[in-house]
């Protein structure tokens, strides 16, 4: 192969260049192009995500997010209640809740405790039930 002068090794080059100059100016007018896409997809997103921590919070508290009828509260009104709930307690097992400093924690307890006494049809929670169905 022949030796090329600096002149066409400077045309040569000048010539890549003005070809990758042309594929830069194709990727970023594709580019531009795409943007209002890359916004619709980002809205999309966004509003999943809003509706996805929607349905978790109201799986994780599901009692603030119903509201009991009119003859359950009457039901309740006999006495203290487990938060959040229609199972009747006395009132040291409101103070050992309240006990627990954690909100999360404490609203996990009242939950177990609920279910445990749902499924053992116990009409009231004392300090001995609730000990009992609060461990996990």
């Amino acid at each position: 192969m022949a030796e090329q002068t600096p002149d066409q090794r400077l045309a040569a080059l000048e010539a890549r260049l003005g070809r990758l100059e042309g594929l830069l100016a194709s990727v970023n007018d594709k580019l531009e192009r795409s943007a209002p896409a890359l916004e619709a997809a980002k809205r999309g997103i966004q509003e999943w995500v809003t509706e996805y921590v929607s349905v978790r919070l109201r799986q994780l508290v599901p009692e603030t997010c119903e509201h009991p009828e009119r003859e359950d509260e009457a039901a309740v009104a006999e006495g203290p209640v487990l938060p959040g709930t229609r199972i009747r307690c006395t009132e040291e097992v409101i103070h050992r809740l309240g006990r627990i400093p954690i909100p999360f924690v404490r609203q996990m307890v009242t939950q177990r405790v609920a279910e445990t006494a749902r499924a053992e049809r116990v009409a009231l929670v004392d300090v001995p039930f609730f000990e009992r169905a609060a461990t996990f």
